[in-house]
């Protein structure tokens, strides 16, 4: 083989370079081995233990010949790969782990790619343990994959305990032999559930572990300490002095020997103390040599609240990239640029580092804003209204720390029960696509994504790309993932707040006790408008009720106690409906009318709600002002929410009761096409494109190939010429759709481009003329037609896929065929499309009970409408050069007969 290692070395590492967090949270860069790697690997050889040299060479060695540093440095990335991880100090880079993989031993003559590699690890002594070889594995598995390499092998000394430990822990399914001391192992490098699963579980411990130093110091320094009032550096040692940061504060500033009572420092460096975080608040040019010298005082976490990089347009993008390769590279996290602060209300930490003028009580919810500025009010609002707060961070820019990285860190935190976030915009909506759902399913999320009305409907060819809008995304990823999306801050602590004091329901059905008969119908309404339902009582609570409330009440439910209800009737009526088990939530509504105290009420409030099962959240709405409202308390069960109006207690217990819905449905799985489908697929795919300029749209004989090898059953039919129309008619058989196919024709319908019922030659030649006249009509020219076998009956349907700039494809499915687009009911998911997921999908279309039968009509195979759905999805996944896609109509047959796809469009571009 004639190759350039030079060159193919060079292609390598920036196809294969890429920053990772490590176990212990530190991060590491990870790239491709150069030729002119031979100095930093022989030092890193010289410098391991003998006992690492002899379980990575099997013998002694002081260090490498120059023709093995030949051999190991200068490779083709195809038989031969190595990936290292560095580290940066300053200018110089230091090698700390080698993984590579080594085939052709054992290939037979002519064989052009061996199935089989040798692979091999080292890792420096005191980097031992922290996740480097699990990272090189990881990275140089699909690597091999892609060369045609289907196992791995080595022979690991049996005392090489780490390195087995490591093969057992990978999620590879690992075979082992012992024979004179050595085990002989190996594995398929085929990617599986269980490979993966482990990956994102190592992956989302490491994320967590990465922010330990940023929201949990055992130290903190302030760049930017300032003596002059009003400034953010006084605010910040301010703020970390006045909320009680457990650990030693160190101002920077090297113009004051003494800030706030605190002995100050020229530089981080000179502080000869370990820093754990340094809050870094200087004007943004010198922001660069800040960070420089908290990464040679080995500080492991930087919150830049200075701003003027990428938010700002000209060079400051170019400096917020080297920051971002500067902290990664030393093994450091990141919050901001340009943010507000971080907050760990935690007793053990009581960070405040944060600008902010006050800071809320503790809680259990954590926060997340995009917007420094908005931090602020939040933070505000939230000690008014005494919600309490575990952490909070401003992320700012989001550089490097971003929100995935934080819902890591909270799925972990014993103190957060609920995670709130305020978002802006996506950096990558993939991961949080997989990450979402795994915290999710521990502990709820509730998000703000400001940008709704700034979305619109995009121009695009397709039914289905007209149909999306960039909001449409951000839904279909929040509900996927099963994130609580709400329109308003106000609505988001609502939520927020009753999920952080109450169990999450198990299930729609609201009990409602009021002293007044209005607010009761109120809240009743706005329960039924949004999903709930208020049941009759059960026989037994009426009669209790009965015997101690006035028979001027009302007790069908809402329970109206009447204007003169006393608080010991409260306490009773909370008690026995929350005990009815026709209910599985209680909402109390209270208006001051009478003498009785507000205070009285609502201790009576408390003792009926601690009557009540724990597993039933209890809800209560006072309307009084609200400075007079007090907490509410009720033994064993903590503080009860208290809610303004009727409507943000229903708003805010349907949200509850949809996520608790979420959460109890099983997790679904996902079709992946066999290999010799994907074959057959990206044969014509790659043919279409190679030849292709631009975006191309697949011609009928294409796309009805590419259905059909994905498992979608597409109407038979045939492209014919004009003139040969009539004997394809015949081959093809009665009765017959024949379709227009013309030079920019998308939507054939608007155009007449499409002629149904043709029982016989003569009708099919009669078609064409027809066709041949509209399109000259519409200003084109008719190439041919595509005549198809007319499929009868069946609910139209539309399943497609579009793609969003920022989340990708977005597979669409939606009720009405032609008429989908004046409609608009169609849902939207990201894929993968699990079979809960495409369940999902149809029971929200308003349209959905179609399928089930309506007024007389014959339903509709939803099974198959499903199953078409996770196939189109699995088509995107093989063919991520899908940019539009219509199925379009789709006739979804009775029950067990199947869904039929009659006409489809793609549309493909390379990315």
């Amino acid at each position: 083989m004639n190759v350039d290692p030079g060159k193919l070395a060079a292609g390598a590492a920036s196809a294969y370079a890429s920053d990772a967090v490590l176990r212990d949270g530190g991060s590491i860069h990870l790239r491709a081995i150069r030729p002119d790697d031979k100095r930093l690997l022989d030092r890193f050889v010289e410098e391991m233990s003998p006992e690492s040299k002899y379980f990575r060479f099997f013998r002694s060695k002081r260090r490498l010949t120059q023709a093995e540093l030949e051999r190991f440095t200068e490779l083709d990335f195809v038989r031969e790969a190595a990936l290292v991880a560095t580290l940066r100090h300053g200018a110089e880079e230091e090698i700390v782990g080698v993984g590579r993989y080594a085939a052709g031993a054992g290939v037979g003559a002519g064989e052009a790619r061996p199935h089989r590699a040798e692979f091999a690890f080292a890792v420096a002594d005191r980097h031992q343990g922290r996740g480097i070889g699990t990272l090189l594995l990881e990275r140089l598995v699909p690597i091999a994959r892609a060369n045609g390499i289907q196992e791995f092998e080595a022979d690991v000394l049996g005392e090489n305990n780490r390195m087995l430990e490591m093969l057992s822990r990978s999620g590879f399914v690992v075979r082992r032999a012992f024979e004179g001391g050595v085990f002989h192992v190996s594995f398929p490098t085929k990617e599986t559930e269980e490979l993966l699963a482990a990956s994102h579980k190592r992956e989302r411990h490491a994320a967590a572990m990465s922010l330990v130093p940023i929201l949990e110091p055992r130290s903190v320094a302030v760049v930017g300490a300032s003596r002059t009032p009003g400034s953010i550096g006084t605010a910040l040692v301010a703020n970390l002095k006045r909320d009680g940061f457990r650990g030693p504060i160190y101002p920077v500033n090297p113009r004051a020997a003494e800030i706030q009572g605190l002995k100050c420092y020229p530089s981080v460096s000179a502080i000869g103390a370990p820093v754990d975080l340094a809050v870094i608040a200087v004007p943004a040019p010198a922001v660069e040599e800040v960070v420089a010298d908290c990464a040679r005082a080995g500080a492991r976490g930087a919150v830049v609240i200075s701003a003027g990089f990428a938010e700002t347009a000209g060079p400051g993008r170019d400096v917020q990239r080297r920051l971002v390769e500067l902290v990664r590279s030393s093994g450091m996290r990141m919050v901001g640029p340009n943010c507000m602060g971080v907050l760990n209300m935690a007793p053990e930490v009581r960070l405040n580092a944060t600008f902010a003028p006050s800071s809320p009580p503790a809680g259990s919810i954590a926060m997340l804003s995009q917007s420094g500025a908005l931090g602020i009010a939040i933070l505000d609002y939230l000690k008014g209204v005494d919600v309490g707060v575990s952490s909070f961070v401003s992320v700012g820019n989001k550089a490097d720390v971003s929100g995935n990285d934080l819902l890591a860190y909270w799925a972990q935190d014993a103190h957060t029960k609920v995670i709130v976030l305020y978002l802006e915009s996506f950096g990558n909506p993939r991961k949080f696509a997989r990450v979402a759902p795994e915290v999710a399913r521990e502990k709820p999320i509730v998000a703000v994504k400001s940008g709704r009305s700034a979305a619109g409907t995009r121009a695009a060819s397709s039914h289905s790309a007209s149909l999306a809008s960039l909001d449409v995304a951000v839904d279909a990823l929040f509900e996927e993932a099963g994130v609580i999306r709400t329109d308003t801050l106000e609505e988001l602590f609502d939520v927020a707040a009753l999920l952080a004091m109450q169990p999450v329901p198990a299930g729609r059905r609201v009990g409602v006790v009021t002293n007044a008969g209005g607010p009761g119908i109120l809240l009743a309404d706005a329960c039924e408008a949004r999903g709930l339902v208020l049941p009759e009582l059960g026989e037994s609570t009426l009669s209790e009720l009965r015997g101690f409330l006035p028979p001027q009440a009302g007790l069908a439910n809402p329970v109206d106690m009447i204007a003169s209800a006393t608080p010991e009737q409260y306490g009773r009526a909370i008690e026995a409906v929350g005990r009815d088990p026709a209910v599985d939530s209680v909402v109390v509504v209270h208006i001051p009318v009478l003498q009785t105290g507000l205070e009285e009420v609502a201790a009576a409030i408390g003792r009926g709600a601690s009557k009540v099962p724990a597993a039933k959240p209890a809800l209560a709405v006072l309307l009084s002002q609200r400075g007079a409202v007090p907490v509410l308390n009720a033994a064993g069960r903590g503080r009860i929410p208290v809610f303004r109006f009727p409507e943000n207690a229903a708003m805010a217990l349907a949200a509850a009761e949809r996520y608790g819905r979420w959460r109890r449905q099983p997790v679904g799985s996902t079709l992946e096409l066999e290999a010799f489908r994907v074959a057959a697929i990206r044969a014509v795919v790659d043919r279409v494109l190679e030849s292709a300029p631009g975006p191309v749209w697949l011609e009928p004989e294409d796309l009805a190939t590419v259905l059909r090898a994905t498992g979608i059953d597409f109407a038979s039919g045939e492209v014919s010429s004009l003139e040969g129309a009539a004997a394809a008619g015949e081959r093809l058989g009665y009765p017959l759709v024949a379709k227009a196919i013309a030079p920019g024709l998308v939507h054939k319908s608007d155009v007449g481009g499409v002629i149904l019922g043709l029982r016989s030659a003569r009708d099919v030649e009669a078609a064409v003329r027809t066709l041949d006249e509209r399109m000259r009509a519409a200003a084109t020219r008719l190439d041919g037609v595509f005549l198809q076998r007319e499929v009868k009956g069946g609910i139209e349907a539309l399943v497609g896929v579009t793609t969003d700039p920022t989340f990708g494809p977005l597979v669409v499915c939606g009720l009405g065929g032609v008429l989908v687009e004046l409609l608009k009911d169609v849902t939207f998911r990201l894929p993968p499309v699990s079979d809960s997921d495409a369940a999902e999908m149809l029971s929200r279309l308003r349209s959905a009970r179609l399928l089930d039968g309506y007024r007389g009509a014959p339903p509709g195979d939803r099974e198959a409408l499903g199953a078409l759905l996770q196939r189109v999805s699995a088509l995107v996944e093989a063919v991520p050069e899908i940019v539009e896609m219509d199925l379009n109509p789709v006739k979804v047959l009775p029950p067990g007969k199947g869904a039929i796809v009659v006409d489809a469009r793609m549309r493909l571009a390379r990315g």
